[in-house]
């Protein structure tokens, strides 16, 4: 958990607001891929799943009881918590991933950017010296990450790795823990794009000729550089905002909300029931950045998250009562099993319902009265049967003793290929509210 200074709240005419921040802009959606211009701090790294920040502005104008404090069980991109700042509203996030935990808090903490020009000029002029960083650091990975003579292919060239290792080494010199985890993050969102693979669906593939494909060391250096100078340049523009608290909790949602304060207001975008495995995802950065030691690691960081896939064997939570909807798709899919691509579908759905009744019922004992969620979800499918998630949660709901607001459809998705690709998937807006009675 981490606090930063709330000085700007004693100067409110001096701070940057939510509008300066957004540049007033005119969103198409208020889901992922809002098809807006890209935001100061967003660009730090690409989030194509990422909610528009106007929806916890919007939750904020609108919850029935005036909102000073908010809570992300998802913290992701960290969308809430940062649009939380603008706004003057002290965020929570929760995330389980200790790459995205690390991005969020580098976003949310408060910097001296003359400070922050003068270790990056350190880490520029500690690389220019160096030619190459030792792979010693990169041994335990998995051994199709460095190109060697005995693989292949590989996700990164040996003279891109060296000269990633050695701004490693720079940026592990410098004092300041802040700092080294701005500048990793800025690492981390570049490594992708000097790779010889791209992000694409459920996970990485290669880049077609990948081969043939030159990444200059200097590249590295250049992409870096210019990388965090954008970023000191938005720290410095945006310092002053209405809140500069923060809370940032790492680990499963479910076990780190009992560890969080009470709030007014929760808003989040979960991972939807598709089977897409976020962890892996993001698996490059986990990797290259030192977060996962080895393969135990990797596999407790996937069994820890919500149960959204069928990439990990794991034993899956019946699926919870309440629900007729539920208990149609449940008994639908099971008839259909030998159809489905994967055997633990059925289970997998089952366990990702159980999973988002706990977090809705341990949220219930975090809001303060009249407290509300915001939660942004979408539908998926299998074998032609539709997984209505909105209405679902909507039913399980009521019985945890929240009052549902609103169940607003506001976008329709793309399916996946293998569902045919036709755009009849919804992506809506939930809104409970904690019960009086």
């Amino acid at each position: 958990m981490e606090l930063a200074p709330q000085s700007a709240q004693s100067h409110p005419d001096l701070c940057v607001s939510f509008d300066e921040w957004t540049r007033g802009r005119k969103i198409q959606s208020i889901g992922s891929n809002a098809g807006a211009e890209r935001l100061p701090f967003q660009g730090w790294h690409h989030f194509k799943e990422a909610f528009a920040p106007e929806v916890i502005a919007r939750a904020v104008n609108e919850s029935q009881r005036e909102v000073r404090s908010c809570l992300d069980p998802f913290g992701g991109s960290g969308t809430t918590a940062l649009a939380c700042q603008f706004l003057g509203v002290e965020p929570t996030t929760i995330e389980v991933n200790p790459y995205l935990a690390d991005l969020i808090e580098a976003k949310l903490s408060s910097y001296d950017a003359d400070d922050l020009a003068l270790d990056l000029s350190r880490v520029v002029r500690t690389t220019n010296a160096r030619r190459r960083g030792s792979l010693s650091r990169f041994k335990h990975l998995p051994p199709t990450f460095i190109e060697s003579p005995d693989q292949e292919r590989w996700v990164f060239n040996r003279n891109v790795a060296e000269r990633i290792a050695c701004h490693m080494d720079a940026i592990d010199e410098q004092a300041r823990p802040a700092h080294r985890r701005l500048f990793k993050a800025m690492l981390g969102g570049m490594l992708i794009s000097v790779s010889n693979v791209l992000i694409n669906g459920k996970g990485r593939r290669y880049r077609s000729n990948w081969q043939d494909r030159e990444v200059y060391p200097r590249s590295v250096d250049q992409l870096f550089e210019a990388r965090s100078r954008q970023a000191i340049d938005e720290i410095h523009a945006h310092r002053m905002r209405r809140h500069r608290g923060f809370n940032v909790l790492r680990g499963n949602c479910i076990d780190q909300l009992a560890n969080s304060s009470k709030v007014d207001l929760s808003v989040f975008s979960p991972p939807y029931p598709n089977s897409f495995d976020y962890t892996d995802v993001y698996n490059v950065e986990l990797w290259m950045l030192g977060h996962l030691g080895g393969w135990d690691a990797n596999r407790d960081l996937r069994m820890s998250t919500l149960c959204s896939h069928v990439q990990i064997k794991r034993q899956f939570a019946p699926a919870p009562k309440g629900s007729h909807r539920l208990n149609l798709v449940m008994g639908q899919l099971r008839r259909v099993k030998g159809e489905l691509w994967s055997p633990w579908i059925p289970e997998m759905v089952g366990g990702y319902f159980h999973d988002m009744n706990q977090v809705m019922a341990r949220l219930h004992g975090r809001l303060n009265e009249h407290g509300e969620i915001w939660a942004v979800v979408g539908d998926s499918r299998y074998a032609g049967i539709r997984i209505q998630v909105a209405n679902i949660l909507a039913d399980l709901a009521a019985p945890l003793g929240f009052d549902v607001v609103k169940v607003e459809p506001f976008r329709s998705m793309r399916a996946s290929a293998q569902q045919g690709g036709q755009r009849e998937l919804d992506e809506t807006l939930l809104v409970l509210r904690k019960s009086s009675r």
